[in-house]
């Protein structure tokens, strides 16, 4: 029911555009190594959709809906609401002695600006599952530009983590110390990355779209006697149908 109500309310969103807009689907594998010790990288299906008709947007796993902002040709901002997901965590059996730290959802605020193929966002979210209970605040610099056929998109991001956030993925509660692991309450953090997506046409309707990451753990998060790997790495294969609706 609820995948239907959501079909429903995107096809009402698409409908809303007077003009056909570009949108891209399709279907990848997405890979995240965690950083904790003896806890298996994430591996799963991941379907890929990117659509903007300036009301509603979908990039990837993230949704989002504009209520301010100015397009032009050479310049763009706007501030939307926005929710993705949080793929952080273990089960309690991966760790010994540990209760399950569970992925979540986050959603806020985000502001986006775009000059030529610069661009910039900030976004503050907060859990909406009540996971760690607490916010965190992203900024993302990029720049766009293409080789031959292939389109790059790099950026560079930091992002602030709450206490609460990095407590509940990273510390370790009194009732979970082991005689090889102490007790560990964690402060607040910067978290930075480097990412890119890198685009190539296979032909006119067809691509494929990879994307890389690293992500530098806090100081708090990596003084936890839970991690053995100061970086996460993650990626995307998918492939690519572009079509008009």
């Amino acid at each position: 029911m609820k995948k239907l109500f959501l079909l429903f309310f995107i096809t009402i969103i698409l409908s809303a555009s007077e003009k056909k807009e570009d949108i891209s689907a399709g279907l990848g594998m997405y890979m995240q190594t965690q950083p904790y010790k003896g806890v298996k990288a994430l591996l799963l299906p991941s379907p890929v959709i990117f659509f903007d008709n300036s009301i509603f947007y979908i990039r990837w796993s993230r949704i989002g809906l504009y209520f301010l902002g100015e397009k032009k040709d050479n310049y763009a901002w706007a501030f939307s609401l926005t929710a993705m997901p949080r793929t952080y965590g273990y089960s309690s059996t991966a760790i010994q002695n540990m209760d399950e730290r569970e992925s979540s959802w986050e959603g806020g605020l985000s502001f986006s600006a775009k000059k030529d193929s610069y661009y910039i966002e900030i976004m503050a979210l907060t859990d909406i599952l009540d996971r760690y209970d607490s916010y965190v605040v992203k900024t993302d610099i990029g720049y766009n530009f293409k080789i031959a056929k292939i389109s790059f998109y790099p950026s560079v991001n930091i992002t602030y983590q709450s206490a609460s956030f990095t407590n509940y993925y990273y510390g370790v509660k009194s009732s979970e110390v082991l005689n090889n692991r102490s007790e560990y309450i964690a402060n607040s953090g910067y978290q930075f990355g480097i990412q890119t997506y890198i685009s190539y046409p296979l032909t006119k309707s067809f691509s494929t779209l990879l994307n890389l990451k690293i992500d530098r753990l806090s100081n708090e998060a990596y003084r936890t006697p839970l991690v053995n790997s100061r970086y996460i790495y993650s990626g995307l294969l998918s492939f690519i149908y572009n079509f008009e609706y």
